[in-house]
């Protein structure tokens, strides 16, 4: 007994020493969510032409579809982007009226064979160029080779090109290699944003019994097929309909949809997920109920209920289009499709299957994390740690296993779907809150466990500069620092006292909190070399040069990371400022004369006051730059003005030298002309170092007898500049005219131009150096801009959702939402007007504006009064009014009269309802208005 008693402590002892010795990795416990600071985005291309779908090929490649047709591989090895192939498509439609106009259609699904790295097969779902019909066909890709003749049509689905829209083209394979598709309904969209259920001869795109609820026609459907290696296909057993039942098509996995969208597949249970796109019903009504977006799963073949239910199998009522009347409505038990325009099946499948998960425009009683505003369900993949190799560096960790996420093309937000073990809805949350994905048209997991989202960009039917294609990778090990490095003054006259900084510098990793180690190492050329090892180190520059600083932070675990900069000791840098005569200098509001005085200074050089600096040694431009074009970026940029300007520093040079007494520009003199010497040596690197050198240390027997003078005293770095104005005589930039110092410009807007572009006043001036410290520039310039700026500018954005169709639509949600405007200057500004669209369709319920001064609870400027719910006059302008204006004229506004303030400063705008719910969207804001006068 005695044993006994003291060998169980000593047992207990031991397994918990050895429990803990077994410790799992946190990402291996299902029960622990990760922190979001372990996922990392990364961008993998950007700027592609309406991307559609991907697909993951062997050798870390990606495949993409873009509408127009093109095929593209993405080679996350070398970053490049390759277009293997344009396939013909059609993506026009044109209505009864004769008006063409685009369409939905195009290339619109890919996805390569499981069997790809044997057989090189991949298929695409595109619309026929000209006849009407949508085509799944098979191709061999072998590398970046699409082999036309390999093309083998597996499957063609007859549709309309009267009307637009809804095609679906997702596509996923089963472990059994059966292959489903996802087909639109092929039809237009009623006016009234309710179900298609017009009936009247001629309306037959108006009619969705004729295609979803139709047993015998492939649109409105998912599809499930199993292509043979022939090119044909068969049927799986289990589909909806058995082969050979009367006026039913094999092929049909599901029916009754509008337009299913990306489709996946469950590993683990064989469960079909997808989203599906509902109509644009904002409300109840005598139609039957609003429309919903759905998220969707199919645990075996089934109906889902469309035209004739929605969501949770909410019926619409029977309609009849020719008199206007409206009947009982659709039974859920006993579903029939009685229309003229069905050739299939009177009785439909039962029992209909609801959405799994559904939401309006407004906010969802049922799912109400899910926020209000536009919505278009796209999908995504069903997480499963079983589908990646084991050394798959990203995969996600357990606490997602089983999870589906699912991500909405204009809402922007990705959520983690939990289900239990039969595969029902449990709950939702929020994945990286903090992230946008805007415009996500396709999700799905790659080889190495990354979550790759394809972002389709702002506006439909266009190439767009914001699509994207990007990356989560999840890091589950220890985190690098992530250093961030800056220092007070880059260049200065020596000594140089400077001040680094490491501010910003962090580590996720708590255990690491307050242990980095910091290392600054300064070097340069000539062998210096000094190492800080202080968070935040002081030092002076005694010896002039060109000096690189390297910090290196080291975590406990000896992971590194690095940041650098430069710093120029030897020369102050020149200060360039402009006098804008106490105008605005953010906006331009149409004054056509604008004045201005510059003033240069450096401290080597002198001023163009006292005359030392000459006014054509400074380059001043003032220009119109078009919209879509940073006007700060721009100002970044050298200059052909500023080229001419630095080649005057070399002409100056010669004019105060003796080399006039022998050598004249154009004529000669004693010894060849300036012009000569142009044409005699091209302007190379070569040529440059060789007239340098003749320059300063003489020369003779090229051009005659007379020798040239050595000019030992020059610097090397004058003669380079008097040389590179001697071999740029010829270059047109060398004769562009600057600007005078003081004056006055005209601010007109070029024949052709919007009026939404910049004016820039840009002034700069290139030092002559300083010993062996090369030159140093400065630059200030004015941009004006038309006094309307874009919400998408803005920062320190809190309760903002971004959507992106048709156009962005930036929604501020939740009582006390806000977004800052910065570097604006308020030199005259008297009222402030937030344009905002608050209507029914995008579930806004409106709200207040208060514009306060520096930070969200700096001094108030001004706050709007209360504006509510204004319908828009239509989604198209006039002719004649651009949609721009047509926005405008149409925008609710709301109006904030400000204090008198001066300069550039920093605004917050906080938009406030406090009877809002949650996240519920307050307004939707198309554009910040700035005015210097008070209007009625």
């Amino acid at each position: 007994m005695r044993n006994q008693l003291l060998w169980k402590p000593f047992l207990g002892l031991m397994l918990g020493l050895a429990l803990f010795s077994c410790k799992t990795d946190p990402a291996d416990d299902p029960n622990i969510k990760p922190e979001d600071n372990r996922f990392t985005k990364v961008v993998l291309t950007e700027g592609m032409d309406e991307p559609m779908e991907m697909t993951f090929l062997p050798g870390n490649r990606v495949l993409f579809v873009e509408r127009k047709g093109g095929v593209k591989i993405l080679d996350e090895t070398t970053g490049e982007v390759t277009l293997v192939a344009t396939i013909p498509v059609n993506t026009k439609y044109t209505n009864k009226a004769g008006v063409t106009r685009e369409a939905e259609e195009g290339l619109m699904g890919v996805i390569a064979h499981p069997d790809y790295e044997k057989n090189n097969w991949i298929y695409m779902y595109y619309a026929d160029p000209t006849d009407t019909k949508h085509v799944l066909a098979r191709w061999e890709l072998k590398g970046n080779e699409l082999v036309e003749s390999s093309k083998k049509i597996v499957l063609e689905v007859p549709t309309q090109r009267e009307e637009c829209c809804h095609t679906g083209g997702g596509m996923v394979f089963d472990a059994e290699g059966n292959l489903y598709l996802t087909v639109g309904n092929n039809t237009v969209n009623p006016r009234e944003g309710s179900s298609n259920l017009d009936e009247r001869p001629g309306m037959e795109n108006s009619d969705d019994q004729r295609a979803p609820g139709n047993t015998n026609d492939l649109r409105g459907k998912i599809l499930r097929i199993h292509p043979e290696d022939d090119g044909s296909y068969t049927i799986p057993e289990g589909n909806l309909f058995p082969p050979g039942t009367e006026k039913t098509r094999p092929e049909i996995y599901t029916m009754g949809h509008r337009n299913p969208w990306r489709p996946t597949l469950d590993s683990k249970t064989g469960y079909l997920y997808w989203g599906e796109v509902g109509p644009d019903a904002s409300v109840d009504s005598i139609w039957g109920p609003k429309g919903y977006d759905e998220f969707n799963q199919a645990k075996g073949p089934g109906f889902f209920g469309w035209p004739y239910f929605i969501g949770d199998n909410f019926p619409y009522n029977r309609h009849n289009h020719a008199d206007s009347s409206y009947g009982a409505p659709y039974d859920v038990n006993a579903p029939v499709n009685e229309s003229v325009n069905n050739t299939g099946l009177r009785e439909l499948p039962t029992p209909v299957v609801p959405a799994m998960i559904y939401y309006p425009y407004g906010a969802s009683e049922k799912f109400p994390e899910l926020g209000t505003s536009g919505r278009s369900a796209t999908g995504g993949p069903v997480f499963r740690k079983a589908d990646f190799k084991k050394d798959a560096p990203y995969v996600f960790p357990a606490y997602y296993e089983g999870k589906w996420l699912i991500v909405d093309f204009m809402r922007g937000w990705i959520f983690a779907v939990t289900m239990d073990e039969n595969g029902d809805y449990v709950s939702m949350e929020r994945f990286l809150p903090n992230e946008t994905f805007s415009s996500a048209i396709d999700m799905d997991f790659g080889p190495d466990g990354s979550l790759y989202i394809l972002e389709y960009g702002s506006a439909w039917f266009r190439g767009n500069a914001n699509s994207r294609l990007i990356k989560i990778q999840f890091n589950r090990g220890n985190r690098k620092p992530n250093v961030a490095a800056s220092v007070d003054k880059t260049a200065g006259a020596t000594p140089l006292a400077v001040n680094f900084s490491s501010e910003g510098t962090n580590d996720f990793d708590d255990y690491d909190q307050g242990n980095l180690k910091f290392e600054w190492k300064i070097t340069n050329t000539s062998g210096f070399n000094q190492i800080l090892t202080e968070a935040n180190p002081s030092f002076t520059f005694a010896e002039a040069g060109t000096y690189q600083v390297v910090v290196t932070v080291t975590d406990t675990k000896g992971e590194t990371n690095s940041a650098s900069l430069e710093v120029t000791a030897g020369n102050e840098p020149p200060a360039v400022s402009i006098d804008f005569g106490g105008m605005n200098r953010s906006f331009w509001f149409g004054d056509k004369d604008l004045n201005y005085i510059i003033s240069v200074s450096d401290k080597e050089d002198g001023s163009s006051s006292d005359g030392t600096i000459k006014p054509e040694e400074v380059a001043v431009t003032f220009d119109y730059v078009p919209a879509g074009f940073d006007p700060i970026e721009v100002a970044s940029k050298q200059s052909g003005v500023e080229s001419a300007a630095i080649l005057n520093l070399g002409k100056n040079l010669i004019e105060q030298s003796d080399c006039k007494s022998c050598h004249q520009y154009t004529e000669k003199s004693i010894g060849p002309s300036y012009q000569a010497v142009a044409e005699k040596y091209p302007n190379s690197a070569e040529n440059t170092a060789y007239l340098v050198n003749k320059i300063i240390n003489g020369g003779a027997g090229v051009w005659g007898d007379h020798a040239m003078s050595a000019h030992p005293s020059l610097s090397e770095a004058d003669a380079k500049r008097m040389v590179d104005y001697i071999l740029a005589m010829d270059d047109v930039q060398a004769n562009i005219a600057s600007l005078p110092l003081s004056g006055k410009v005209e601010a007109v807007i070029p024949e052709g131009e919007n009026g939404q572009g910049s004016f820039l006043l840009r002034a700069s001036y290139s030092d002559k150096g300083s010993g062996a410290i090369g030159s140093l520039n400065g630059v200030d310039f004015v941009a004006l801009k038309a006094p309307f700026v874009d919400p998408q500018t803005s920062v320190d954005r809190k309760g903002v959702q971004l959507l992106t169709t048709p156009r962005v639509s930036f929604m501020m949600a939740g009582d006390n939402s806000q977004f800052a405007l910065k570097g604006i200057d308020l030199t005259g500004i008297q009222e402030i007007d937030v344009l905002a669209s608050i209507t029914s369709r995008n579930g806004a319920i409106g709200g207040s504006v208060e514009i306060r001064l520096g930070s969200p609870t700096g001094e108030v400027l001004g706050t709007s009064d209360k504006i509510g719910i204004k319908e828009g006059g239509g989604f198209r302008p006039p002719q004649g009014v651009s949609m721009q204006e047509w926005i405008r004229m149409n925008a609710n506004r709301a109006k904030v009269q400000i204090k008198s303030t001066s300069g550039i400063q920093d605004l917050y705008f906080i938009f406030k309802n406090p009877d809002a719910k949650g996240e519920q969207v307050l307004m939707s804001i198309n554009e910040i208005e700035f005015k210097n006068k008070i209007e009625d």
